[in-house]
């Protein structure tokens, strides 16, 4: 299995399980002016074309899971925050707003084991997850208005996506800071764990999904995903079609077999 060359991230493999450790304690994992942007995509790209990885876990080394944008950019109006509003937008496009596009593209299940703060931007790549475990530690904040920006990355379509409109409009107009219990109560974690349990919590997690037959759980997963865009009728003709793949399928007969006892 041949790994994606990474600059700024780590990537280890072990039994169909992907944990992307996003490197770069000194600016506490931003994601602009750093290649962590390349780096995620890059892993999101392969997971998708190696059959032998089932899920992919997320987190950051050091304190931080990701504090977002590169705020000593943002002062000097430097890297990608330079230029006037054509310049920045096109940067965005071309940067940063790659990662929701890869992600919401990645067939596996994600997992976000966020160590630590995650905020703005990073908060937001917590959000791209399909679940997220959070340390004790952590702590989140949909924080642009602070800086007199808007959510440029899409974080405003998932929050109210993962916990309502009512809730996503508060974190967002607010730009407060939660901590890992209120994130909990919110459904923006699925659970709260000691920070030296954190890695091997999302690891158990990660290992259950991917113990499960790889090609359903692939069409699953796709099946989650298009369920929050189309109407019932076309919904359940996809989930035919898609059945119908899965009982022609050898991993079908032997999970049976197994149910069965042969």
């Amino acid at each position: 299995m041949l790994l994606p060359p990474l600059t700024d991230a780590l990537l280890r493999v072990e039994h169909r399980v992907a944990t992307l450790t996003l490197n770069r304690d000194d600016v506490r994992n931003a994601l602009t002016g750093t290649a962590l942007i390349d780096d995620i995509v890059a892993v999101a790209d392969w997971v998708n074309r190696c059959d032998d990885i089932s899920a992919l876990v997320i987190t950051g080394a050091g304190s931080a899971f990701s504090a977002g944008g590169n705020i000593k950019d943002m002062a000097e109006r430097g890297g990608d925050f330079a230029g006037d509003a054509a310049e920045v937008a096109t940067r965005y496009r071309r940067g940063i707003q790659r990662i929701p596009l890869a992600l919401q593209r990645v067939e596996i299940p994600i997992i976000a084991a966020v160590n630590g703060p995650a905020i703005g931007a990073g908060f937001d790549l917590a959000n791209m997850a399909d679940v997220r475990i959070a340390s004790i530690r952590a702590r989140f904040g949909e924080t642009f208005l602070n800086l007199g920006i808007v959510p440029g990355d899409g974080g405003a379509w998932f929050l109210q996506r993962l916990i309502g409109y009512q809730q996503a409009f508060e974190l967002t107009l607010s730009g407060r800071l939660i901590d890992a219990s209120e994130a909990k109560a919110l459904g923006i974690v699925l659970e709260v764990v000691e920070a030296e349990r954190l890695l091997a919590r999302s690891n158990e997690l990660a290992a259950r999904f991917a113990s499960q037959p790889p090609k359903a759980l692939r069409l699953t997963k796709r099946l989650m995903k298009m369920a929050q865009r189309m109407e019932l009728r076309d919904f359940l003709d996809l989930c035919a079609a898609f059945q119908g793949m899965c009982h022609n399928e050898p991993e079908h007969w032997e999970a049976v077999g197994r149910l069965r006892g042969k």
